[in-house]
C-alpha cells in the first residue's frame, strides 16, 4: 500500500490571464506530494521563477497546516528557517 500524498502547493504566474468570457484572473494549479520536504523543493523551484505560491497539508491530515504566500519564503528555505 503506497502512502498518501499529504502536502499540496499551489502556484501560478502573478499575470493576469484575459478568459473568452472577458473575465481576467490568475491561472493557478496544484500539485501534491507524500512529504514537506518534496512540497519544501517545489515551492523553491516555484519562487525562483518569480511566481506566487502557497502550501499546506490535505484533509484528512492532522495537524491542519496552511502555508500563506507571505510566509512561503520562509517555510520553503531552510536557510530562513524554514
Amino acid at each position: 500500500m503506497t502512502q498518501p500524498d499529504i502536502w499540496y502547493v499551489t502556484f501560478g504566474a502573478d499575470k493576469a490571464v484575459k478568459t473568452d468570457d472577458g473575465a481576467t484572473g490568475s491561472v493557478r494549479s496544484t500539485r501534491t506530494f507524500k512529504s514537506e520536504v518534496d512540497a519544501k523543493l517545489f515551492a523553491m523551484q516555484i519562487l525562483s521563477k518569480g511566481w506566487t505560491a502557497s502550501a499546506g497539508t490535505l484533509n484528512p491530515h492532522q495537524p491542519k497546516q496552511v502555508v500563506g504566500p507571505a510566509q512561503i519564503e520562509r517555510w520553503a528555505d531552510p536557510g530562513l528557517g524554514g
